[in-house]
């Protein structure tokens, strides 16, 4: 069962941060058949423009050293009301990013644009998802939009400029 988040215990700021993992600054090249051809930089794009639909901040960072995603974590619990994290590789092995994702207190949704669950046994098993709020897979570089919209949602952000039905799902 995903961990429950109180989101309204503090005032979420109007920022996401969206954090990628290994090997993610390659994407477009790595296992297309895998990944697709879509790059990071698309997706960032992408998702910048839709948080200027929304009128939210996001912080975009991509790191292959787990400290440094974990530093990323730390930062975030002062300036961003939600995480939007793929862990690449580090989905499988990291108890430092699952404990990392304990200490953020607002909303965090694991990303991964394969579907993990079709994966060989050695790619099948998120060990970070138990610490997670949500987790969508298999959705391709189109998860990181449906993750934005929750994630959006669960900080409050609305925006007239999207149909209502995105904004506030379908409540």
């Amino acid at each position: 069962m995903p961990r429950s988040r109180n989101s309204g215990a503090r005032n979420l700021p109007k920022r996401i941060a969206i954090l990628n993992g290994p090997n993610l600054n390659l994407l477009g090249v790595r296992e297309p058949h895998i990944y697709g051809r879509t790059t990071l930089a698309a997706i960032e794009k992408s998702c910048r423009e839709l948080a200027t639909a929304l009128g939210i901040e996001v912080d975009f960072v991509q790191s292959n050293d787990e400290g440094a995603l974990i530093e990323a974590i730390h930062a975030a619990r002062d300036r961003a009301g939600a995480l939007i994290v793929n862990p690449a590789g580090l989905s499988f092995t990291s108890v430092a990013l699952f404990d990392a994702f304990k200490i953020f207190e607002g909303p965090v949704i694991e990303v991964h644009i394969s579907n993990i669950h079709a994966r060989d046994e050695l790619h099948r098993h998120s060990i970070l998802s138990a610490a997670a709020t949500g987790v969508i897979c298999g959705l391709g570089p189109q998860g990181y939009l449906l993750a934005f919209l929750a994630a959006a949602r669960a900080i409050g952000a609305k925006a007239k400029a999207l149909p209502a039905s995105l904004v506030v799902g379908a409540d």
